[in-house]
């Protein structure tokens, strides 16, 4: 979708949640990029596409500065899909595009494949989505490791930590629910109780990647970038006192402070090989954020991208994130490939967009369902440090895993 397409503004606000169901819920490639139910700020992009050559988006100068409407919406027009562990590359050419400013409460519409206004009355007209109901039973989801095997990669981790081979290892495991899924009620049922700010449903043929994910990894503006590395997760408790205890705990736990600074670090040396000389800094540090399901501690780090650096580039620099890696990170990822044993695909990529003017908004694949023909996948995993509790590191595992799995009608299996 080039940039010379003229947008049409809906004349009223429509919950993206209606406008997807109505008109996309059936597309063979489809996208939902969303800001979260209910949301007050953010955005949320939804549409059509094709998949695409997936070496395109990464040619995009992302150091270029581009001027948009300080109203209108950053991405109009590009590319959406991910990028898995492994860095295989999946995108969707955008053809047709809503755009949702939930502050403003506006949306627009956007289309290379007919005509925006027809777009823009079709989804004006949407009639409200039933409520979906929540998953019928499906039982217990099988474990590509027990918590006993887990246990013992988490010994494995410690013993190459205290050898120098790592500071920290971000160690993953897997849930899979044989049998087919309807990922967009899942999607919609993961929305609603695990809500975040960079959720996403992308379908292209036959996979589905279903995420409601806490974590922004790259945000590329007029050539200044920001990561928002999170380490560090305590699960929400019903009680107000003991939901504050709980965010204290992980505000102070020196295991979960240093394994935080120690990403931070990695990533600050990920962005000087693309930014400019001292432009690389700690925008935030530390700072708890609090979502439907978790706490997570969570740090900021930008830079300015030297003139003439490109998507790729970025990417080369900064990915996988080492958030889910672990440091040094070709150390880390060499480790982790021996003891975990088996690709880990989607889970730990990064999705979102990137757009014509070399602008994007990723985000990292975690809390996330992978939707396949015959199986669903959910991965879930921790940072290991010398410090760690393998008690503690397994629980947290099924912490991550739950929303997702519940989701599909699925629950963990004992002892996670």
């Amino acid at each position: 979708m080039p940039r010379s397409v003229s947008p049409v503004v809906l004349p009223r606000w429509r919950d993206p949640e209606d406008v997807f169901a109505a008109l996309y819920a059936t597309a063979p490639h489809a996208f939902w990029l969303d800001a979260g139910a209910d949301s007050p700020s953010g955005w949320s992009y939804l549409g059509t596409g094709i998949p695409a050559d997936a070496e395109a988006p990464l040619s995009m100068d992302a150091a270029h500065p581009v001027a948009h409407d300080a109203t209108g919406p950053a991405f109009r027009g590009g590319w959406v899909g991910w990028v898995s562990y492994e860095g295989v590359p999946t995108w969707l050419r955008v053809e047709e595009m809503l755009a949702f400013d939930h502050a403003a409460r506006r949306v627009w519409a956007f289309s290379t494949a007919g005509s925006a206004e027809d777009l823009a009355r079709a989804a004006d007209a949407a009639p409200t989505a039933p409520t979906v109901p929540e998953a019928e039973p499906r039982g217990v989801a099988s474990g590509r490791h027990t918590p006993e095997e887990y246990a013992e990669l988490i010994a494995a981790c410690r013993e190459r930590i205290a050898d120098g081979d790592a500071y920290q290892l971000c160690l993953t495991t897997r849930f899979r629910l044989a049998g087919a899924v309807d990922a967009l009620p899942a999607f919609r049922r993961l929305r609603r109780h695990a809500s975040s700010h960079h959720a996403a449903f992308l379908r292209q043929g036959e996979v589905t990647l279903v995420s409601a994910s806490p974590e922004r990894f790259l945000d590329v503006r007029g050539g200044r970038v920001p990561t928002h590395p999170i380490k560090g997760t305590r699960p929400r408790h019903p009680d107000p006192e003991l939901d504050r205890a709980l965010a204290e705990e992980l505000r102070t736990d020196a295991k979960e402070r240093a394994e935080n600074v120690m990403i931070v670090d990695l990533m600050r040396n990920d962005l000087s090989r693309v930014c400019e000389p001292s432009s690389v800094g700690v925008d935030r540090l530390l700072d708890v954020e609090t979502y439907p399901t978790v706490h997570q501690l969570v740090s900021e780090v930008s830079g300015t991208l030297r003139p003439g650096t490109a998507i790729g580039d970025l990417l080369t620099a900064t990915f996988p994130a080492g958030s889910m890696t672990g440091a040094p990170k070709a150390s880390a990822m060499g480790i982790l490939a021996g003891l975990e044993g088996a690709p880990r695909g989607v889970y730990s990529g990064a999705f979102g967009w990137v757009g014509d003017d070399g602008s994007a908004d990723l985000a990292m694949v975690i809390r996330s369902i992978v939707v396949e023909p015959d199986a669903t996948w959910v991965g879930a995993g921790g940072g290991i440090t010398w410090r760690s509790v393998a008690a503690s590191e397994v629980a947290e595992v099924g912490i991550k895993a739950r929303a997702p799995l519940a989701a599909i009608g699925a629950v963990v299996p004992a002892g996670w």
